[in-house]
């Protein structure tokens, strides 16, 4: 009998060419499909002649759900995890199915493809050393706003997801918290017929997003650049970093960066990360 598993497995985020063979194999075989959607992942496995049988999983029904496929994995079942569009618990649900699927003791087996964060990144021209994945931001515009402050000083990429509906509200927000000039990326509807990646300062794209209402609509992935660290951020000076090191000595490592940023204005995220590169 083959081994009871569950395949979390990526979909097509537009282009249903970017559905790998193994991934369609493994939807063919497996003995259920546990989809965000039912009726979007049967027009998936429609076209790729698929007769699995369905069942839905969603924010709704996930706790309830859970325990089924448990139970179909104790059977010996082979199951396969997907989203409406991309790889599933990005944004997406399942975290909780996989969770208690993995405390039961069956193996959780990825089958990597789409994700749309990661394929914005890797055509938008901005630093992908050190990014950030943030998701959606809240829908209102006050819980928005008190996110992004949190976020305005990180010096990683930044990437969220945004719909039709809230993406001009977004861009206010993000121009009057990170300021008219930070460059940022618009992925759009990307691999569909319309991709598009326009970039530019947060007030470039805002205008040439209200001068063609077309760009308003689809599916997005914002990225923000870093904020860049002022001169006096960019070094910590011997003086600094002697007190910094006497105090961590006796301290924590935060404790001591926010007393030293205290005493010479040098920024606390700086002085902390100082003492882990130290460290290590």
């Amino acid at each position: 009998m083959a081994e009871a598993v569950l395949y979390v497995i990526a979909t097509p985020i537009g282009n249903l060419g970017d559905l790998s063979p193994r991934a369609q194999q493994i939807l063919s075989d497996v003995d259920l499909i546990a989809a965000e959607d039912t009726r979007h992942t049967g027009r998936l496995l429609s076209h790729f002649s698929i007769k699995s049988t369905l069942i839905s999983v969603h924010d709704h029904n996930e706790s309830a759900r859970a325990q089924l496929i448990i139970d179909a994995l104790t059977q010996g079942k082979r199951i396969a995890l997907v989203s409406d569009a991309g790889t599933p618990l990005i944004s997406d649900p399942g975290y909780g199915l996989v969770k208690r699927v993995r405390d039961a003791g069956f193996r959780v087996s990825p089958v990597p493809g789409c994700c749309a964060f990661v394929a914005a990144l890797s055509a938008a021209g901005l630093p992908s050393d050190r990014f950030m994945f943030i998701g959606f931001l809240p829908a209102k515009k006050q819980a928005r706003i008190k996110q992004l402050t949190a976020l305005v000083d990180d010096s990683c990429t930044l990437i969220f997801y945004e719909s039709t509906h809230r993406i001009l509200a977004c861009l206010d927000d993000m121009e009057s918290v990170f300021g008219v000039d930070r460059e940022i990326v618009i992925a759009r509807e990307i691999t569909k017929t319309f991709e598009t990646f326009k970039s530019g300062s947060v007030a470039d794209i805002k205008e040439w997003m209200l001068a063609d209402h077309h760009q308003q609509k689809g599916e997005f992935v914002v990225l923000v650049r870093g904020a860049v660290c002022s001169e006096k951020e960019q070094s910590v000076d011997s003086q600094s970093a002697k007190l910094l090191m006497l105090l961590a000595s006796e301290l924590p490592p935060k404790k001591a960066a926010s007393i030293v940023a205290e005493v010479t204005g040098i920024h606390k995220k700086q002085l902390y990360e100082y003492l882990l590169q130290v460290d290590s």
